[in-house]
Order: structure tokens, then sequence, then C-alpha cells
């Protein structure tokens, strides 16, 4: 595909055993050559899934810019469909812990988004990201990475529209239930498409906590309609097809332009260190 023209993308929702990354990567592999989609996003932590007790185990899974188990089988499979993969995992790096999504390309180097904002127990897990994110290229598709709970914060996806963002990936593991439409209205606001792939099933903290993710892996396109929602319980993959060109039409009305139409020197409160 050349830039500009419609892009296949799918959205795979799969139910990671926790500390098991090789079952979980030939899981992932498995759901994509079947989905055979130009760009392939999958869950947060897709690798090894979630519920940790010890920084330390999550430590032993992660992965490493330049090479690492994980990271080289994704970008094996990523040369042999000959398309992106988004994958949430967790990644070592300068003494640090994140809880990352890694995109991978034919022939380049993995980029990574480093998570921001960190949900619930991850603080004991994970040291939070301290880079903006970066808007990426592939085959005339202009993507930004977000990772689940950054969902609730609207500034992050605004920042990936202002870079010029044409679709959003949103690796998840949601246990909340309001995420899915939020993200319609992240979509809306930016017009931009927004990728979520979210996982399903349990998993039980060492101490006996337990959460269940909520599935509902989407796309949504720049005026905020699903294009494609896969369901609540249980692992599952499905396609759709993007335009980048829907994005770049950032007209609301004949009239009302969603980005040129700010007042941002009205809004500079909302950056004050001291709030």
């Amino acid at each position: 595909m050349s830039g500009g023209e419609a892009l296949r993308v799918a959205v795979v929702q799969t139910a990671p055993r926790l500390g098991e990354r090789a079952a979980n990567l030939a899981d992932m592999a498995a759901r994509a050559r079947a989905a055979a989609a130009d760009l392939t996003v999958f869950p947060e932590l897709a690798t090894c899934g979630y519920a940790f007790g010890a920084r330390d185990a999550v430590a032993d899974l992660a992965e490493r810019p330049g090479g690492s188990p994980g990271l080289d089988a994704l970008q094996a499979l990523a040369e042999e469909l000959r398309g992106a993969l988004v994958a949430g995992l967790p990644l070592a790096e300068g003494g640090r812990l994140y809880n990352a999504a890694a995109l991978l390309r034919p022939g380049a180097e993995p980029v990574f988004y480093r998570k921001l904002h960190l949900f619930y127990r991850e603080p004991e897990l994970f040291d939070a990201g301290d880079a903006p994110p970066r808007v990426h290229e592939f085959r005339g598709l202009r993507l930004g990475l977000m990772i689940c709970f950054d969902w609730i914060f609207p500034e992050l996806a605004r920042h990936l529209a202002l870079a010029g963002a044409d679709l959003i990936a949103q690796p998840a593991n949601l246990v909340l239930t309001l995420c899915q439409d939020a993200m319609v209205t992240r979509a809306v606001e930016n017009r931009v498409w927004t990728l979520t792939a979210n996982r399903v099933g349990e998993e039980r903290f060492p101490d006996g906590e337990t959460l269940r993710f909520t599935g509902g892996s989407q796309v949504v396109d720049p005026c905020g309609r699903r294009v494609l929602a896969l369901p609540v319980g249980e692992p599952a993959a499905g396609t759709a097809d993007v335009d980048p060109a829907a994005a770049r039409d950032k007209m609301v009305t004949a009239r009302n332009h969603v980005l040129d139409d700010r007042r941002p020197a009205l809004y500079r409160s909302l950056v004050a260190e001291d709030r």
C-alpha cells in the first residue's frame, strides 16, 4: 500500500498466561497470521500477563532495546507478515522498568512508548514514562501509541492529534467499564481513528486480589462510529479498513475545525505546575 491509501487493521484480544512468555508469543503469532492485516494491535503486557506480585518477577520477563526473546520474536513476525505490530510488554532500559508498547515494522528498529499514567498497583512494579508520546509512520499512516489508563487523560490523545496522528493504537488491560465509550470521545474530539486491543480473562495477585478484564476491543472511526467491536468474554480478533484521509479532515461542520477552533491561550492554567 502506498501513502494515504486505506490499510487493513486488526485488534487482537488475548488471555495471556501470567509469566509464560513463550506460550503468549505463540498465541499472538497464530492470531496475527490469521488476521493477515497491515497493522495488528495486541493488548497491554500481552507477552507476560499482568498480576505480578513483585518487580523482580516482571524484570525477569522484560524486553530490552537492541534485542531480547520477545522483541526478536515479534520483529521476526512483523518481517514474516510484512506488516506492523503494536504489542504491550515490559521494557527494561537504563535501570528502569516500564510498562511499554512496542511498534515493530519490517526493516525498521522497534520504537517504544512508555506508559505515562500508571494504574492502581502498577507503581509497585513499574516506573512511569517521562517522555511525551511521538507519532510514527507506516505506509502513509501516521500513528501514535497510548496504553490502557491513559484513556482518562484527554491531553495525551490531543497531544498526538496535534502532532499529526491519524490513528491512536491503545494496548489495554481494562478492568473498568468506561474506557471503550471514552475512546469514542477521544476519536471524536480529535478526529482520529482509535484502536483499542483489550485482553480478557482473570488474573489473581499473590495476595488473592482478582482482576477481571473486560474485552470489548474495538476500532472507532474519526466520527465516533464503532466499525468493529469484539465480544466481552473470550479471546478474539477482528479486522477493519482504515483510511488516513478520514482523520485528516478536521472539519466538524463547514465552518468548524476541531483543532483550529481551539483557544489555547485561555487553557494555560491547565498545565500550571501548581495545579
